[in-house]
């Protein structure tokens, strides 16, 4: 399937920026599943100042806002063909071991909440059913957008909150997998949805490592795996490390976002 995406994030500011830097993780990189045909990074207000892999190969390019500005924007462009529709993304390794994927961060640190559902697992006669009921307990748990979360927002506070988006749901899964034992990690990207073009945000899912399958996706949001509609661009521990977009920025002007996107065939 090929996909046309167009994503711009715009940031203003109520006063002139006196140093601002941010690290984007908005380009998708080639592999058996999909192939990035063309994609371009545009940045107005600011400068590229390089481009690098971090320690999850996730494509990364650090952008300099420009001095006194008070609107920087990102946006990026490009169509990617997707080649595989069974959720399966396979044994293919990066340079951080399975182990890595079994550790907790302030993100997804498991409280009693998490605990409790993470019971669900052992529940199951296998991992992978295990892992498909661990995907419908959180989102009975946690409905989509019944409750007020930020980016910041932990996977126990989302889960005590009894409601969240796809950040939380994925946070939600990999904090319960982990406390079985199994490596997980989360996953941004892109979902063409069936019915519209235009989108509020990009997406996140959940992966989980089946020792007979290899990385394996859960979209908790939605309730099923990852088909063709969806691309991957960045993965890492959390939502921080696998953000869009994060940084830093001196000065006391306040900053407002403002995200478009579009996805079609």
């Amino acid at each position: 399937m090929k996909l046309s995406i167009r994503h711009t994030t715009k940031y203003t500011y109520d006063a002139p920026v006196t140093y601002g830097l941010q690290q984007v993780r908005l380009t998708p990189v080639n592999s058996i599943h999909q192939t990035v045909l063309n994609w371009t990074v545009q940045v107005t207000g600011g400068s590229k100042e390089l481009t690098f892999e971090d320690q999850y190969q996730n494509q990364t390019t650090l952008v300099k806002a420009d001095r006194g500005a008070t609107e920087v924007s990102v946006e990026v462009f490009g169509e990617v063909e997707t080649h595989t529709s069974d959720g399966i993304f396979g044994k293919i390794y990066g340079t951080a071991p399975l182990w890595h994927f079994k550790q907790s961060t302030p993100r997804t640190e498991a409280g009693k909440g998490i605990r409790k559902l993470a019971k669900t697992l052992a529940k199951a006669p296998n991992v992978l059913d295990g892992l498909h009921a661990l995907s419908q307990a959180i989102i009975d748990a946690v409905p989509y957008g019944q409750a007020v979360t930020f980016s910041g927002t932990t996977a126990e506070e989302a889960l005590m909150g009894g409601g969240g988006v796809c950040q939380d749901h994925a946070q939600i899964f990999v904090s319960a997998a982990r406390l079985a034992g199994i490596p997980a990690r989360y996953v941004s990207g892109y979902l063409m949805m069936n019915d519209r073009i235009d989108q509020d945000a990009s997406h996140a899912w959940a992966e989980a490592y089946i020792e007979e399958l290899g990385w394996v996706g859960f979209d908790v949001s939605n309730g099923y795996s990852p088909d063709q509609r969806y691309v991957r661009v960045a993965t890492g521990l959390d939502s921080r490390d696998a953000s869009p977009v994060t940084g830093v920025r001196i000065g006391s002007a306040s900053e407002a976002m403002i995200v478009s996107l579009q996805i079609q065939q």
